[in-house]
């Protein structure tokens, strides 16, 4: 966003920098830690958490930080925030709850202990830029519907696939046209990938296996599409996405997709494995003015009636602290959901799975995810599998079935649990409301 640097600027020459936060401190947030005291003026890095200190360490001694303090209550926390310190806490609530800090960036990854620093940081009121497609897959609609009521952005980040997505879907309707596909470039997609496949790649990068598994087993694709559905309204044009293997340009794709059924479906969101220019993601649309599409065959976007539009990469960590800027001084979100789910990411089975088992983590042995339009998943029943991890098997689920509630136990007292259920009753209800009316 281009207004943000002169913003951001205007910020550090007035010597009030947006004081940020950060929860997590893995390969990502060492990343995001580097970025902002070197590159971002206008925005300092006022506190890390972990749950290993030394990782938090870390995070600040690679971005040249060195006198840090280690915090364990609020009031220290907010001493050093006041006094232009830099803290470290392995407790991530007194983040969410101490004054000072305009807005948290959430870095873990985790379902269910994101889940806790998200309500919290929303309870205190500051805003939250996350890292975090499984939390916001599994129930970002609540979790947006808190944040509303207590005045904060919740959103995804620049950077992330689905940022990027989210920005040229929005250039695309600025310049008139009605975008039908939201598409994401892979390099890889083979759902039975694990973290012992996968743990050369991960070493050679210094990233973990299991994240390196989520992304080459389509489960973190699977929900980097759903928010962005969510985020847009559309939809999947089957369970687990079309997902072409295409080893072109994705400009030569626009006449592999029905224009009526995509427009039928209000829009859909899918992936292309192998196609160029990798890893980057693209937006097809449509325009209904005859004398428009004559000025974009002009400027060599062909006869339509898709029209390609695409961002060649990606660049994560480097684009987040954007996010950030958009929310403190904008009030703009990256990637939101726009109401109830549209697309969930559901449970499928990896390998044969044995009644009694407890169910692995994402990016593991047992499971992977695949993208489902919401009304079938809640028709069917089927089990999120940002709800998966820890769930008893009460019956044995053969490889590559999907699993349902009726499968499983769900371990007692998590609050993931209990926020699904009221995203479920909460949108259902509005549902009932407007037709009602």
């Amino acid at each position: 966003m281009i207004i943000v640097d002169r913003a951001l600027e205007a910020r550090a020459e007035e010597g009030n920098p947006i004081k940020v936060g950060m929860i997590g401190a893995g390969f990502m947030g060492r990343g995001i830690a580097n970025q902002i005291a070197n590159s971002v003026p206008g925005m300092e890095l006022v506190a890390i958490s972990n749950r290993s200190i030394d990782a938090a360490k870390r995070a600040y001694s690679e971005a040249g930080i060195e006198d840090f303090k280690i915090v364990s209550r609020v009031s220290d926390l907010e001493a050093s925030i006041a006094n232009n310190g830099y803290a470290i806490a392995e407790d991530a609530m007194l983040l969410c709850r101490a004054s000072g800090i305009d807005a948290l960036i959430e870095v873990t990854g985790a379902v269910e202990f994101g889940a806790h620093v998200v309500m919290e940081a929303i309870t205190n009121g500051k805003h939250v830029i996350m890292m975090n497609a499984e939390l916001d897959g599994t129930i970002g609609p609540i979790l947006k519907v808190h944040a509303d009521k207590a005045g904060v952005i919740l959103s995804a980040c620049d950077g992330d696939q689905p940022g990027v997505q989210m920005n040229l879907y929005r250039f695309v309707k600025s310049i008139g046209l009605t975008p039908l596909l939201c598409g994401n470039i892979k390099g890889l997609q083979d759902p039975y990938r694990n973290p012992t496949t996968q743990e050369a790649f991960a070493k050679r990068w210094g990233q973990k296996p299991h994240m390196v598994t989520s992304f080459a087993d389509g489960t973190k694709i699977s929900f980097e599409q759903a928010i962005v559905a969510n985020a847009t309204g559309m939809k999947v044009a089957k369970r687990g996405m079309l997902g072409y293997d295409f080893k072109g340009h994705v400009d030569e794709m626009t006449n592999m997709y029905d224009v009526e059924q995509l427009k039928e479906l209000g829009g859909i969101v899918d992936y292309v494995v192998g196609a160029k220019p990798g890893p980057g993601v693209f937006v097809f649309g449509t325009h209904d003015d005859p004398k428009q599409r004559h000025y974009l065959n002009l400027y060599k976007l062909g006869e339509g009636p898709l029209y390609s539009f695409y961002t060649p990469y990606h660049l994560c960590h480097f684009e987040v602290p954007i996010s950030v800027a958009r929310a403190v001084l904008f009030q703009d979100y990256v990637l939101s959901p726009l109401g109830g789910p549209i697309v969930d990411v559901i449970t499928t089975a990896k390998i044969n799975l044995k009644a009694g088992e407890t169910l692995d983590g994402i990016g593991y042995y047992m499971t992977y995810g695949q993208c489902e339009n919401s009304d079938t998943t809640q028709k069917q029943n089927l089990l999120p599998i940002g709800l998966a991890e820890g769930c008893r098997l009460k019956r044995d689920v053969p490889k590559d079935a999907v699993l349902t509630y009726e499968d499983v136990e769900l371990p007692e007292g998590r609050l993931c649990d209990k926020l699904r259920m009221e995203q479920n009753t909460y949108f259902d209800s509005s549902k009932n409301l407007a037709m009602a009316r």
